[in-house]
């Protein structure tokens, strides 16, 4: 039986361990806005004492500075014409800065902030994460092993199999989104080698690089929140700032990674931005928080507004997911639009006893103002200064 965890010291042991999205960014950030600085927060949801932690949190996070893009892995994202040679060159030159990371207790939270250029402290949210999760997990639950994990995906496998028709799995594409709240990086890699091997419909991708590197599959994203939030800061008007973040991600990728997320200050906030411009331009919308039968109604609505077939586009589901959700979404628009899932949490730290965190860690400020996020799912709101929420509600026409 082996261990979920890694005997090894070290829990980050590559560069590209991360999401594909934060490289995505990354590369636009470094062409468009080298000199933005930006400030990132922790948040956990779980009502648990993290306290215990902190040293081994600390101790993993120095260690980052010493990771390198490999010759293997330059050559890996050479792959990708639109991964630019200058930007590869970057990555290769790139180190963690483990000073831009603050990591105390305030009373009884755990407190993280990390604050540096945009470009060179970027890649820090999803290991972060990760190393939280790994750290908490093995000490909660030193017993789990990988084929735990493992039995436990097989037997959600066998359920699917059983509950739904070869027809109704037909078109169900799923990718793995669980890194950033794994139980472990052995026990994600194991569950993206067992989905590539037996999951029923269509496995299209992980978001982790270095697993999809490692097992020849599509490295999964685009942008994430992040990119829209900070345009609130970045010169544009403030009810410009969604179009201007549309416009920057064209600009940059010229019609490759064509899926934006639609929920950095509402669904309806978002459409009210993606004119018929950006809605040629762009194959796709992702989905993040909210009632997602709803989501997927109103952006085939807007498709239908503009004259645009929806069955030409495609919507990502990505919100808190499990393969029953993922079927109840497909079969209500099914045929009316194309769909796609990502799973994380559900996937990468499901082992019966097991409670998996909820944790996040999200930009608060770009060039020293604040930004925020106005989620579908109010719970999700997320900022440092509550009258500048409130300002960009009024500039946005956000009610609740």
């Amino acid at each position: 039986m082996t261990s979920a965890y890694r005997d090894q010291e070290r829990i980050i042991t590559s560069l590209l361990d991360t999401d594909w999205y934060k490289l995505t960014m990354m590369q636009g950030v470094h062409h468009k806005y080298p000199n933005a600085s930006v400030s990132w927060e922790f948040r956990s949801r779980n009502a648990e004492d993290l306290e215990p932690y902190i040293g081994e949190i600390r101790e993993q996070i120095d260690l980052l500075n010493t990771l390198r893009l490999s010759s293997e892995e330059s050559t890996y994202l050479s792959n990708f014409s639109y991964m630019s040679p200058d930007f590869i060159r970057f990555l290769e030159l790139f180190r963690f800065r483990p000073e831009y990371v603050d990591v105390r207790m305030e009373g009884p939270d755990l407190r993280i902030l990390i604050d540096g250029p945009w470009s060179h402290s970027i890649l820090f949210e999803i290991v972060i994460l990760a190393i939280i999760s790994e750290i908490r997990n093995r000490t909660l639950y030193p017993w789990v092993t990988v084929d735990q994990a493992v039995d436990q995906l097989r037997t959600k496998l066998d359920g699917l199999k059983r509950n739904y028709s070869q027809e109704q799995l037909a078109g169900f594409k799923l990718a793995d989104f669980g890194t950033r709240r794994r139980l472990s990086q052995p026990v994600q890699e194991a569950i993206v080698e067992v989905l590539e091997e037996s999951f029923p419909g269509d496995f299209v991708g992980t978001s982790n690089v270095d697993i999809a590197r490692r097992q020849g599959l599509c490295p999964m994203g685009t942008m994430a929140h992040e990119w829209v939030m900070a345009h609130q800061q970045l010169g544009s008007r403030l009810v410009d700032s969604q179009r201007a973040a549309l416009e920057a991600w064209v600009q940059e990728y010229r019609g490759d990674l064509g899926i934006a997320l639609t929920d950095t200050i509402t669904l309806d906030a978002f459409l009210n931005d993606f004119d018929l411009y950006f809605a040629k331009l762009f194959d796709g919308l992702r989905h993040d928080s909210g009632d997602p039968i709803v989501f997927g109604e109103k952006c085939i609505r807007h498709y239908k507004r503009l004259d645009i077939d929806p069955k030409t586009k495609t919507l990502i589901f990505s919100d808190s997911l499990n393969f029953d959700k993922c079927m109840e979404i497909k079969a209500a628009l099914e045929g009316r639009i194309r769909t796609s899932y990502g799973i994380g949490t559900n996937l990468t730290c499901d082992v019966p006893g097991v409670t998996p965190m909820n944790i996040v860690i999200k930009m608060v400020s770009c060039n020293g103002q604040p930004v925020a996020k106005i989620s579908d799912e109010p719970g999700k709101t997320t900022s440092r200064d509550e009258s500048y929420v409130r300002y960009l509600k009024r500039v946005f026409n956000v009610e609740h």
